[in-house]
């Protein structure tokens, strides 16, 4: 705003567009005041953005846009249908077992009602501390609601993200691959990844989910452009 900018911001989850929970901020700053086509009522303008507007003082409050962003199509991809053929990179029953022993009462039970029903269903899990009764536990968490987790940049086992399959009454385990992590950001199997596991995933970790940045280009950047050039977009 110091230089002239005037701005507004945008809460958008990656899961409109792919399968991975992932809401990050985008701030959109524009030298001219845009059309009005551009701005209205938004699905993205968050409980949290609407928050940090009414706390801005009166001089940023006039520099404010609220970009009137709409919603994308639903997407048409689950986690499962993004997933490699797997086979050779399961975990060992000992290692799944252990995971499993971590979950809390409600998840293993939910864990046991999956394998009662028989149907395969994908999962995706987390290592992570909780205070329970005043101590620190570890504890496992998947959620099945075709989603991944937001994927982060590997610093440890319990940042890396685990795949949890439910089978015909059994468990399978294994961590996800830098490549269907790629996936969940959006990207084509063509991009190319550094052929280290944990290099991929700090590439992936760090990024922006692609198809997010292309609706913001669509819907607001360029339209914008070709009216008055000078936007910058940044996360």
């Amino acid at each position: 705003a110091a230089q002239g900018y005037r701005l507004g911001a945008l809460e958008i989850d990656a899961a409109r567009f792919l399968p991975q929970s992932r809401p990050r901020v985008f701030v959109i700053a524009v030298r001219d005041a845009p059309d009005g086509g551009l701005t209205g009522d938004s699905p993205f303008h968050t409980r949290l953005v609407r928050e940090a507007a009414a706390r801005l003082p009166p001089d940023l409050a006039e520099r404010w846009i609220w970009w009137g962003l709409a919603a994308p199509p639903p997407p048409n991809t689950n986690l499962a249908s993004l997933l490699d053929d797997d086979a050779d990179r399961w975990h060992a029953s000992t290692e799944t077992e252990a995971l499993l022993a971590l979950m809390a009462p409600g998840q293993r039970a939910r864990i046991e009602a999956l394998r009662s029903s028989g149907a395969r269903t994908v999962g995706a899990l987390f290592r992570r501390m909780r205070v329970e009764e005043g101590r620190r536990v570890q504890r496992a968490e998947a959620r099945f609601d075709g989603l991944a987790g937001c994927l982060r940049t590997p610093r440890g086992g319990s940042s890396r993200q685990t795949l949890l399959v439910v089978e015909d009454g059994a468990v399978k385990s294994r961590l996800i691959t830098a490549r269907e992590g790629a996936r969940l950001m959006g990207l084509p199997d063509s991009y190319r990844l550094p052929r280290a596991a944990t290099r991929g995933l700090h590439v992936i970790g760090d990024g922006v989910a692609a198809p997010v940045v292309r609706w913001l280009s669509e819907q607001i950047l360029e339209p914008h452009l070709a009216a008055s050039p000078g936007v910058m977009a940044a996360e």
